[in-house]
């Protein structure tokens, strides 16, 4: 679409004035650097890397987002909520800290992201680099650790400040549920809980997301 605006701006371009022909200039940048800006704030996020998307649509606080394709490191965990999430963040981060068999540092990236599995038990995950593929990733020691590739996904997603309780997590899932039916948007599967902030950054500096697959 932005590609397809700035020919048709450029075609017109010609036919102006040398005055005209400045303004328009500028307006084609403003256009490039917006575009741009567009595009990092939704691969990176103070400075980590985030699986890549784009913004179908906004509603407020809630978005319809299509995620691409994006290698996951995951490790299922049982016990509470908060307990899983920080057992399987530990796990995670282990491994890319240099406990794999090559010894190797991977980047961090954001969000950690946390589903419920069976009863009992949650699946922790966070994005891989998007320098590596599934066989140029190093090998992990622990075999509790999967590598696998999301597909290309539309997601439903409603994004919080503060911290990330269950009590502030269920709420703004039901907030999620509901504006998916009057949306008539079909979701599916358990909700997905995103936490891009590390436990010391101050509650309203916060970002925590709930998401659902749309169908």
């Amino acid at each position: 679409m932005l590609r397809r605006c700035v020919k048709m701006c450029m075609k017109q371009l010609f036919k102006k004035s040398s005055a005209t022909r400045t303004i328009h200039l500028g307006l084609i940048g403003l256009m490039f650097v917006t575009a741009l800006a567009v595009y990092a704030e939704a691969e990176m996020y103070r400075g980590y890397e985030t699986p890549p998307y784009q913004v179908v649509r906004s509603n407020g606080e809630v978005e319809l987002r299509e995620y691409q394709p994006h290698l996951l490191a995951e490790v299922t965990v049982r016990g509470s909520r908060s307990s899983a999430i920080s057992s399987g963040f530990r796990t995670l981060a282990n491994y890319i800290f240099g406990g794999n068999i090559e010894a190797e540092k991977v980047a961090m990236t954001a969000p950690v992201a946390q589903t419920a599995a069976a009863e009992g038990t949650w699946t922790v995950n966070f994005m891989m680099p998007s320098e590596y593929s599934l066989d140029t990733l190093p090998k992990a020691k622990n075999p509790a650790i999967r590598f696998t590739e999301a597909p290309r996904e539309r997601q439903l997603v409603i994004a919080f400040a503060g911290r990330g309780t269950d009590r502030n997590l269920a709420r703004h899932t039901d907030k999620l549920r509901t504006h998916a039916a009057v949306e008539g948007l079909q979701i599916a599967g358990a909700p997905r809980y995103y936490f891009y902030d590390d436990p010391f950054t101050l509650p309203w500096n916060r970002r925590n997301e709930v998401a659902f697959s749309v169908q």
